[in-house]
């Protein structure tokens, strides 16, 4: 209406005082944002994590430093065309809960096996072990084959840096239940904690591990060998530890939540360690009921 009375030769002012428009409202001018810096950012960061959606690359953008809405991001990227596809939903099976859950760090580690393969085909065996309370990849090794002495001495070269766990999760692979590793385990005090066979969910931490491995690192990458394979696994372990910020730790890196946890909490009370019973009066082996 006000541009119509401005064509009829009727002062601006004018014009929207007899329509009721304020001036300012006349004289705006809209000025697009210049957001074709943070798009390209969105699209690089998308670019690097292909399967992970907007909260996951507003988590990277606020730790680099950027003042950004998340609805911001999620609008950028739907109008980027950078939405994830969500999986196909699969029957969801309601198992017994976990046996123990982790209190404190070096409570509870989990270790269990992953599958991958080089450009020639060459079967890949991805060792890893976890820390179910801060989340941290302890461990991720690679190998064609894998027996229970290499495992021990994995467990052996994690501890010497970090100590010993309170207990170890696995599921019952030949590796895990070994006699010399149970020896092994059982004169070092570690306690064991086997999930139900046919139940991966009883061993959650693992599996949610194994499918951000999978997703972020062994689904991206071409492995020419085990050796090439373990420098690039070494280098994403590095990122998930002190760069990936991770969801159920409020965004923070397992390496942050570790060091803010670290001293919080006491030695945990007898109780909470099983009690013991020997195994052999003669060797005076002890391991957990």
């Amino acid at each position: 209406m006000v541009r119509e009375l401005v064509a009829a030769h009727i002062r601006p002012e004018r014009a929207c005082v007899l329509v009721g428009l304020s001036k300012s409202s006349w004289h705006y001018q809209s000025k697009p944002r210049q957001d074709s810096e943070l798009r390209q950012r969105i699209h690089d960061l998308a670019k690097q994590h292909p399967r992970r959606g907007y909260r996951f690359i507003h988590a990277l953008l606020v730790r680099a430093g950027v003042t950004i809405n998340k609805k911001r991001v999620r609008r950028l990227g739907r109008e980027e065309g950078l939405a994830v596809k969500p999986k196909v939903s699969r029957k969801i099976r309601t198992g017994a809960s976990l046996p123990m859950q982790a209190e404190y760090a070096n409570h509870v580690w989990t270790y269990d096996f992953v599958f991958d393969q080089t450009l020639e085909g060459t079967t890949l065996k991805l060792l890893t072990l976890t820390d179910e309370f801060t989340r941290q990849s302890l461990a991720l090794r690679v190998a064609e084959a894998f027996t229970s002495m290499e495992v021990k001495a994995v467990l052996q070269e994690v501890m010497a840096q970090r100590g010993a766990p309170g207990f170890i999760r696995s599921d019952n692979g030949s590796e895990f239940i070994a006699r010399d590793l149970g020896i092994w385990l059982a004169v070092h005090e570690i306690g064991t904690r086997f999930i139900e066979p046919g139940k991966p969910w009883q061993n959650g931490f693992a599996e949610s591990f194994h499918a951000r491995l999978r997703a972020e690192c062994l689904n991206q990458e071409v492995f020419y060998s085990a050796k090439h394979a373990q420098v690039l696994l070494n280098d994403w372990r590095a990122f998930y530890n002190a760069r990936r910020p991770h969801s159920s730790l409020g965004d923070q890196t397992p390496d942050e939540f570790a060091e803010q946890a670290r001293g919080r909490l006491a030695d945990p009370p007898p109780q909470m360690w099983p009690s013991i019973r020997p195994l052999d009066e003669k060797r005076k082996l002890m391991v957990y009921p």
